[in-house]
């Protein structure tokens, strides 16, 4: 009898000590689903020089999680079949960024510049590419957007240089 009275008190403090340890251990909360395109807008492409452009998203719906690089192309100039893509190289590592509802995220675009004044000239002898808008890339979707003082994209070559987005 003496064993069965230590034994249930044994028991019931084990499940008192359980409970507690199970209450007091913190929840994890599942991660954020991926962005969705149609959850994000482009709030233009500010351009701070002549071969930097700075693309920010703000994520209009719920939270979500944001990841990797933009896809990049020259807009065809009303004419989807005229896009140019350009080839993207990676700059930095993609970490995920969690965008609450109204947060945003950006990437850096970096271009190989164009020389010389008014009509210019590649250092690689090609001629420069110039466009009136870019089409970004992320999420599934992409976004037309232009430069915020007015002007034009010009860039030497295929490609350009992204950061991920922060």
């Amino acid at each position: 009898m003496r064993v069965t009275r230590k034994m249930a008190a044994l028991s019931a403090a084990t499940a008192l000590l359980a409970g507690g340890l199970l209450v007091g251990t913190p929840a994890t909360a599942a991660p954020a689903a991926a962005c969705a395109g149609d959850q994000l807008s482009a709030t233009g492409a500010d351009r701070p020089d002549t071969t930097h452009v700075r693309f920010t998203l703000v994520n209009d719906g719920p939270a979500c999680q944001l990841q990797g690089f933009p896809t990049v192309a020259l807009a065809g100039q009303g004419s989807p079949d005229q896009n140019k893509p350009l080839r993207v190289i990676p700059r930095g590592q993609a970490r995920p960024v969690l965008l609450s509802q109204g947060g945003s995220a950006s990437t850096v675009l970096t271009f190989t510049p164009v020389l010389g004044e008014a009509d210019g000239y590649c250092a690689s002898g090609a001629d420069p590419t110039v466009a009136p808008s870019l089409v970004v890339g992320v999420a599934g979707t992409g976004f037309q957007v232009a430069p915020d003082d007015g002007g034009q994209f010009a860039l030497c070559g295929d490609t350009v240089r992204a950061t991920a987005f922060r």
